[in-house]
C-alpha cells in the first residue's frame, strides 16, 4: 500500500503533528468522502511507501529522519502571489526547503510540480516562461523532475473565473510552453513532464511518465505488485493505486484553482474540528461508525 499524504488537502503543511502522531501511534483513519459512515483503517505495518504532497513542506522536514518508509516527496511550487493563493511562504524560502528535503530523502525521490498552469492578463505566458526558467535554474542539482499541468474547470476554478481571469490556451500556447519549458529543463538536467494530461507535448521534449508510476514503487520498496489506476481513469493516467489520507474542504491555502476545496466555510469548519489526538484527521470517530483494516 502506497499512502498520499494528500491530495485531497495539504496534510504537511497544516496538520504535520497529526500525522506524526499517528505514525508513532502505528495506525490512522479515514472516512470515506461519499459513504463518511465507512471508515477505513490504516496500519502503518501494511504501508510500502509514502508520497508527501504540499505547497508547504517545512513541517515535516524535521520528522523525515524519523519516518521509517521509502518516501517520495511531490512540492508543488507554483509562480502565483497572494491573490490566487494564501498562506504558503515566500517562494524563495520554498526553494530552499526543497533542497533540504533532497539533501535528506535524494534527489531522485524529489518531484516539483510547477500546477496548474493559467494564463491571464497577469499571469501571461512571458511570466511563465520567466518564472519556470528562473525555477530550474535555483533548483539546479536538487531537483530531477517536474511535472506540469493546465487548470481544469472544477466547481472551485468556476467560483473563482473573475479573480482568477483566466484566457483560453491556443495551440501556439501550447507550443511555446513545451518549446520553453523543456529548454529550461534539460540546460538544468531536468526532465519535464505533464500530469493527467491530454495535451501532453512530447512534441517539445516533454518525457512520458507517471507521477508514481509501477517502476518507481517497485525501486522504493522492492515489490512488484501494484496495480495502475488506468480502469479507473481510462487512459489518462497510469500511476499505481494509492490511498489518499486527506478530507476535501480542509486546505487553508485556500487557493482559487482548487480541485479539492469548494467551499470556505466548510474548510474553517473542518480546521477547527481537527484534532491533532483523534485517529481521523477531522473530527472523531462515533459509536455507528463501520471501522474496516485496509489491506
Amino acid at each position: 500500500m502506497i499512502l498520499n499524504v494528500s491530495g485531497r488537502t495539504d496534510i504537511v503543511a497544516f496538520y504535520s503533528k497529526w500525522f506524526m502522531n499517528r505514525y508513532n501511534e502505528g495506525f490512522l483513519d479515514v472516512r470515506n468522502p461519499f459513504y463518511p459512515k465507512q471508515v477505513s483503517r490504516i496500519n502503518f505495518e501494511s504501508v510500502d511507501a509514502i508520497l508527501f504532497c504540499s505547497k508547504n513542506p517545512i513541517p515535516m522536514i524535521d520528522h523525515l529522519k524519523n519516518i521509517n518508509k521509502p518516501i517520495i516527496f511531490h512540492i508543488t511550487l507554483t509562480p502565483y502571489k497572494n491573490d490566487i493563493e494564501v498562506n504558503v511562504p515566500p517562494k524563495g524560502t520554498i526553494i530552499e526547503s526543497i533542497k533540504k528535503i533532497s539533501n535528506i530523502i535524494g534527489i531522485d525521490n524529489v518531484f516539483v510540480r510547477y500546477d496548474p498552469i493559467f494564463i491571464s492578463d497577469k499571469y501571461n505566458l512571458e511570466y511563465h516562461i520567466k518564472a519556470f526558467d528562473k525555477m530550474c535554474l535555483l533548483l539546479d542539482g536538487y531537483v530531477k523532475h517536474i511535472i506540469v499541468s493546465f487548470i481544469d474547470e472544477y466547481k472551485n476554478v468556476k467560483n473563482n473565473y473573475k479573480d482568477l481571469n483566466i484566457k483560453e490556451f491556443n495551440d501556439l500556447d501550447y507550443r511555446e510552453i513545451g518549446i520553453n519549458f523543456s529548454k529550461s529543463a534539460s540546460n538544468h538536467n531536468m526532465t519535464v513532464q505533464t500530469c493527467f494530461e491530454d495535451i501532453r507535448l512530447l512534441e517539445y521534449g516533454f518525457v512520458k511518465d507517471e507521477c508514481m508510476s509501477k517502476e518507481a514503487a517497485s525501486r522504493l520498496t522492492g515489490k512488484d505488485s501494484f496495480k495502475k489506476w488506468k480502469a479507473r481513469t481510462g487512459n489518462k493516467c497510469s500511476c499505481v493505486e494509492m490511498v489518499d489520507i486527506g478530507v476535501y474542504n480542509s486546505c487553508k491555502h485556500f487557493c482559487k484553482y482548487c480541485y479539492a476545496n469548494y467551499d470556505e466555510k466548510k474548510v474553517i469548519s473542518n480546521f477547527n474540528n481537527h484534532n491533532p489526538n483523534s485517529s481521523l484527521l477531522v473530527g472523531e470517530l462515533n459509536s455507528d461508525d463501520i471501522i474496516k483494516v485496509r489491506k
